[in-house]
């Protein structure tokens, strides 16, 4: 049964985003997973990037970015979780049809405040990205809110599998302490 309870897409950001370039991308990108997950599945979530209504793979154009935003979701929990084991991952990936943000100012005429973007008010950019896999697009480049450096998240259903691929697997755990004290967190 379709989901009846799901707002009506913005007419004029889906055109503005139709209007957009439809860029390839092809080269090293960074994601950390916990021990056990498949670094190259993506999943619905709630996040700054996603409303819940498709997959997407995050990943980050840096390790540090990668680190930077699962850090970021973990110092959000009452106690930082001490038990888990995170590992990051150097990807492949190959896109044909990327949305590219430049810089934060470039995600303005699209409804993004570009001083509260580290916030975590996600509307205007899950609608963007809700709009662009809607569109077709396989992937989207965007400015890290937690690190200096653009993530690349890929819209799972629009990319074919073999387009992403491990290209370096990690040799050890992350150690957040020492992670911490080299990054200056």
């Amino acid at each position: 049964m379709p989901d009846i309870s799901r707002r009506a897409r913005d007419l004029n950001l889906l055109d503005a985003i139709d209007k957009c370039a439809r860029e390839k991308f092809d080269g090293p990108i960074w994601r950390v997973v916990r021990d056990g997950r498949d670094p190259l599945l993506g999943a619905a979530s709630r996040s700054r990037w996603c409303d819940g209504a498709c997959d997407v793979l995050y990943t980050s154009m840096e390790r540090n970015g990668a680190i930077a935003e699962i850090y970021a979701f973990l110092t959000m929990q009452p106690v930082f979780p001490s038990k888990p084991r995170w590992f990051d991952y150097q990807l492949k990936a190959t896109t044909e049809r990327s949305l590219v943000f430049a810089d934060l100012s470039s995600l303005g005429r699209f409804g993004v405040d570009a001083a509260r973007y580290r916030e975590r008010d996600y509307s205007a950019t899950q609608a963007i990205a809700d709009a662009a896999c809607f569109l077709g697009f396989d992937g989207m480049i965007a400015q890290s809110a937690r690190w200096n450096c653009q993530n690349l998240i890929l819209f799972t259903d629009q990319i074919a599998p073999d387009k992403v691929e491990i290209a370096k697997k990690p040799n050890e755990a992350l150690s957040w302490d020492a992670w911490r004290k080299t990054a200056r967190v």
